[in-house]
Formats: C-alpha cells, structure tokens, sequence
C-alpha cells in the first residue's frame, strides 16, 4: 500500500490459491480427523488414536521441507508442538494432553509477537519483510517505509492484535480440550485455528484501508487549500 508501506492481498480466491488449500485440509484437518474416528471405530485406544492421527500434520511439514528444501518457524512449532504433545500421551497416557499439542505452538508464536514488541522491530514486520523478500524491490521499498512513525505504529498494533488473539486461542482451547469430550475437542481445535487467523487477516485487510483513507485525507487537504480561490480574492 503505497500511502502505508502495509499491503494486504485481496481476498478473492483463484485456482492457485486454491491448490495451495488442499494440502492444508488434507494434512491438518480432514485426514487427522478422518483417521482418529476410523481408528476408534476399529477399536484403537483414545490416546493411541490421537497420536497416530498427529503424524499427518508432521508428514505435511516434511513434504514442505522436501519441496522447499527448507523448515520454515512454522514448521518448526508445528512440529514441535506435536512432538511435546506425543510424548505427554505416551508418558501420562492422557488424550486431553495429547489435544494440547497445537496450543504449544500457538502460545509460542503469541509471546514471540508480544516479546517483539520489546526490540526495534516487531515481529509481524519482519514476517512482512521476509515474505516480500529483503532484497527485492517491494522489500527494498518495505524497508525505506519503516522510517515513517505511522507504518511503525500501524506494524506495533498489527503485531499486538496477533500476539493477544493467538494467546487468548491457546487458552480457549486448553479450556475446550478440558470440557468437552476428545473426539469433540479434536473436530474443534483442528478449525478453530483457521477461523481465527482468518478473522485476523480480515482484521487487518479493513485496518489498513482504513489506513490508507487516513492517508489520502491528509493528503487532500493541502491540495484542497491551494486550490482554493478564496485568499486569492480577498487580496484584490
């Protein structure tokens, strides 16, 4: 966004990002889940269920480091997370332990945006920076706009909003996984993420046109007053 420095794709979906949302689903949503309740109907115990079901997601995150050759921070807390919550099933022997797993990750993300917010330069800034590439044109540009005080501001409150939501998701699902029944808690903490980052993203998206507008009134307003023919006259 050339007034901000901030820029949010829009969120019309083509066939790529599309594509992009299948190996999502797969991995991380239907096939655990589909796995966990064909397991238990075939008579596998519930901690066991929950741990075999989790090698899905860690099999999505070695298919991206096979294809990209690299594990990106997500990944890594993916895997993680997963990691801490199979072990917790296995030496406890408790499935509310092993349905964890995906709060680890969220809750370290959380206090690293948080965290951020202590140095020069907050997280979700740096991910921005990251993604445009630093050493490309819009990084370039990304970086030469880090010196105005709003793209700062604005980079400080977008990180605070995601650090405080995803902390406040951890603990809404530690509170569901101990209310509710494991297969129910199962179905919610692999959407519930989604969801959120969703609303997240479409926090931002309106966060920055507001933004923006901002930025074009101010802009106008000087225009405004030179055009005007007003002080011109009353000199005559």
């Amino acid at each position: 966004m050339a007034s901000t420095g901030i820029q949010v794709q829009g969120s019309g979906l083509d066939r790529s990002r599309l594509r992009a949302l299948v190996p999502t689903a797969v991995f991380d949503i239907a096939g655990p889940l589909a796995l966990y309740w064909l397991l238990r109907a075939a008579g596998t115990a519930e901690v066991a269920a929950l741990i075999v079901s989790g090698i899905l997601p860690a099999l999505g995150v070695a298919i991206g480091i096979i294809r990209y050759r690299r594990l990106d921070a997500i990944g890594s807390l993916v895997l993680f997370g997963i990691i801490v919550g199979t072990v917790a099933g296995l030496v406890t022997h408790s499935a509310r332990l092993v349905l964890m797993e995906g709060s680890v990750p969220t809750a370290v993300f959380a206090l690293a945006c948080l965290g951020s917010l202590l140095t020069p330069r907050p997280l979700m800034y740096r991910i921005a920076l990251q993604a445009r590439g630093a050493g490309t044109a819009a990084g370039s540009d990304l970086d030469a706009r880090w010196a105005q005080p709003t793209v700062q501001r604005a980079f400080g409150i977008i990180t605070f909003v995601w650090g405080v939501s995803l902390l406040a998701e951890a603990a809404t699902r530690v509170l569901i996984v101990e209310t509710i029944s494991a297969g129910t808690a199962l179905l919610i903490v692999k959407l519930m993420p989604y969801v959120v980052i969703a609303g997240l993203f479409r926090w931002m998206v309106g966060y920055t046109r507001g933004l923006r507008r901002q930025a074009e009134q101010r802009a106008a307003v000087p225009y405004a007053a030179s055009a005007d023919p007003a002080p011109m006259l009353a000199r005559r």
